[in-house]
């Protein structure tokens, strides 16, 4: 039975989350993660307050947090955001439950997203009322890559055939996967570097400056036990960070030193092998000018001081590094 309608709703609702990804993106570096301090509502409106009695009642009730209007708007629609993707989730994991005979196994995959959405919730929460935690915050970031992932997954199954050819032996798939894979789980790891390095606010800890910082390759008063410290406490407000000079550049250069394992190991362990077969190659391709597009604007958000569509884009085109090798991964895989 054709499951064509299944993959359809599930590449919908990975492209819902790369929108949500994004623009939850757009709403931390923009400043306005804290912009509606209670949750789910806005100063207790279902949108957020705009007229000027609505503002001057919300200033009252939370006389700590006064209203910015043009922030307020931003958290606020990617919680709207974030509630249709959990729906869109949902209907995908009852309709591959229900087809799960003729998805032989795939259905656990949409029903697992759907399970882990509701601790992505709890994390969205959680980030503000424990006002930006650094290690919420990029837990938060990093459960939304991994719902990404499940959906994109699902479709991704549903659409790219297996490998017919019967010249690409499994010793060489199995091999290509194995790379494949670790490249991925590196992209993971780095991902979670950014996270932190946002969520500490540790991105433009060395300046301007690249590839060297503050004038140095490896400065010298750097604290990377402060820089690591993930538990803190609750009741601090972390907005803007609460680390010191030192312990913010240790956290930039262990994000420049993943960014390059994460491109020597994927750029010539995976791009250049998985180039050699007609089979993988437009894979290839399409890892390499994500990679390669993921590097300068890592570079860019340097040198040009952070521009919020830039940093923005950074996480997006990160959600497309990872479609890009998933596609690899499941293009290489063994028969069931």
């Amino acid at each position: 039975m054709s499951t064509t309608g299944i993959a359809r709703l599930a590449w919908i609702a990975a492209a819902f989350a790369l929108v949500v990804i994004v623009f939850g993106a757009f709403v931390r570096l923009s400043n306005a993660g804290l912009s509606c301090p209670d949750w789910p509502t806005c100063y207790g409106k279902i949108t957020w307050p705009v007229h000027g009695h609505e503002v001057d009642a919300a200033n009252a009730a939370f006389p700590d947090r006064p209203v910015e209007s043009d922030k307020a708007w931003r958290e606020q629609v990617h919680r709207f955001l974030a509630g249709g993707l959990i729906l869109t989730t949902f209907a995908l994991a009852i309709w591959a439950w229900r087809r799960r005979r003729d998805l032989h196994g795939l259905a656990a995959v949409p029903f697992a997203a759907a399970i882990f959405i509701l601790f992505q919730a709890l994390l969205g929460m959680w980030t503000v009322t424990w006002k930006l935690k650094p290690v919420v915050v990029m837990a938060h970031l990093l459960g939304g890559m991994t719902i990404f992932v499940l959906l994109a997954y699902t479709a991704l199954r549903l659409t790219i055939p297996q490998i017919p050819n019967p010249r690409f032996s499994a010793a060489q798939k199995d091999k290509l996967w194995r790379l494949t894979a670790i490249g991925l789980g590196l992209v993971a790891v780095q991902i979670a570097l950014g996270g932190w390095t946002s969520s500490n606010y540790a991105a433009l800890a060395c300046g301007l400056d690249f590839p060297t910082c503050l004038g140095q390759w490896w400065p010298g008063n750097m604290d990377f036990r402060e820089a690591f410290v993930l538990w803190r406490g609750i009741g601090v407000n972390y907005e803007g960070g609460v680390l010191d000079g030192s312990a913010r550049i240790a956290i930039q250069i262990t994000h420049r030193i993943g960014a390059l394992l994460v491109f020597g190991h994927v750029a010539f362990a995976v791009v250049l092998r998985a180039a050699r077969y007609a089979e993988t190659r437009p894979f290839a391709v399409a890892i390499a000018i994500a990679l390669l597009l993921q590097i300068s604007l890592g570079i860019a958000n340097v040198h040009l001081g952070l521009p919020l569509p830039i940093a923005t884009a950074h996480n997006g085109v990160a959600a497309m590094l990872l479609l890009s090798l998933l596609a690899l991964l499941v293009r290489v895989r063994r028969p069931q």
